[in-house]
């Protein structure tokens, strides 16, 4: 089980309003909309993209990184994660 279980239906939730959200700027462009506008939806997306990411990466630490030092496979587990957050830092 990957410890974002617990939370998983928040998830997709998140995941379905920034699909939305999406479809909504493809349709502003469609529209010849404003690029401020645009450009502040797009903001936006990226924020709740980052809230579900850091979802993800608290849930690993917490679940995964956990279960993973409690049964000595801790150093790998830590060097995942610090790649994990290089990657999603980048």
């Amino acid at each position: 089980m990957h410890g974002y279980a617990d939370v998983k239906d928040e998830l997709i939730q998140r995941l379905r309003r920034i699909e939305g959200q999406v479809r909504g700027v493809q349709k502003m462009i469609e529209d010849d909309r404003y690029c401020v506008d645009i450009l502040t939806q797009l903001a936006a997306i990226r924020a709740a993209a980052n809230k579900v990411a850091l979802t993800v990466l608290e849930a690993h630490t917490r679940g995964c990184v956990t279960r993973a030092i409690q049964s000595n496979g801790g150093e790998e587990a830590i060097t995942e994660l610090i790649e994990a957050v290089e990657f999603f830092t980048k």
